[in-house]
């Protein structure tokens, strides 16, 4: 890659506002706007954000706990507390990271991120186009498609409308991985309360794009691969008890103890981790 991507100061980007909403200053005004919304005009969603951080840390750790040395994170964000490079080569150095997303402003901080680290990258690509990121340089000298490869789509399918066929984008990679991969999705559930719906308009308004799913529609993502204990839940009951004391991730707040009654808000973000068989 040479010439980097502009950026687009004046319109609002997932990565920055989702930064932004857990306390990162790489945002713009554009950005603030639509994160104040929901902090201000909905108090207490913020707790999504963090659930979801929170849990995606867990399943990382879980996988690589389970000897899954790649990943390939869609639609990565930007680079936080806890990344999944971090959490991986906490029980394996060797653990390599392909992060993928379509903001420059994640490719400048994720390349600035890992200037050290020849194990990890970030590549600039929409995960819609799956084909060429599976034949792309960086993909093709970190990741091994004969062993292992965990493939996370945390809080990212959400942000696809059904004609961009999301289940199939899901299914293009699991063709692509062996048997015994991991596959994380998080995703935003539908929601019936007023509150809940604002959230919703107000994103699909701001992206012009998006769609909140149920429970069967989720599931239904993760085609014939084999949902892994506990199923699909609201991401801060997924393993609470695999926060591992020693985590690195004090900057990203906890939202209660693991037994604790859950917010509405924080019922609106469910994950699963399914395995191909």
């Amino acid at each position: 890659m040479t010439d980097q991507p502009q950026v687009d100061q004046t319109k609002p980007s997932i990565a920055r506002v989702y930064d932004y909403l857990l306390g990162g200053k790489d945002n713009y005004a554009a950005d603030r706007e639509i994160g104040d919304f929901f902090i201000k005009d909905l108090p207490g969603s913020v707790d999504i954000a963090y659930a979801n951080r929170n849990c995606l840390v867990r399943a990382v750790g879980e996988m690589a706990a389970d000897g899954v040395y790649q990943f390939i994170d869609m639609g990565s964000g930007l680079p936080t507390a806890d990344n999944v490079h971090q959490v991986a080569q906490r029980h394996n150095a060797n653990a390599h990271v392909v992060y993928v997303d379509n903001d420059p402003i994640v490719l400048a901080h994720g390349r600035a991120l890992l200037e050290t680290d020849d194990r990890t990258t970030v590549i600039h690509a929409d995960m819609r186009e799956a084909e060429a990121i599976r034949q792309h340089p960086d993909v093709q000298r970190l990741i091994d498609f004969e062993q292992p490869v965990a493939i996370i789509f945390s809080a990212i399918l959400h942000h696809l409308n059904e004609d961009e066929k999301p289940s199939e984008i899901v299914r293009f990679w699991t063709e692509q991985i062996p048997s015994g991969s991991p596959v994380y999705i998080s995703h935003f559930l539908s929601g019936s309360t007023e509150e809940t719906q604002a959230a919703e308009a107000k994103l699909q308004t701001t992206f012009g794009r998006g769609r909140w799913r149920t429970d069967e529609e989720i599931l239904a993502l993760f085609g014939d691969l084999e949902i892994q204990d506990p199923g699909l839940v609201p991401c801060s009951q997924w393993r609470p008890a695999a926060q591992q004391d020693d985590d690195e991730d004090e900057d990203i707040p906890r939202i209660g103890s693991a037994t604790h009654e859950l917010t509405v808000w924080e019922q609106l973000i469910a994950a699963a981790l399914a395995r191909k068989p």
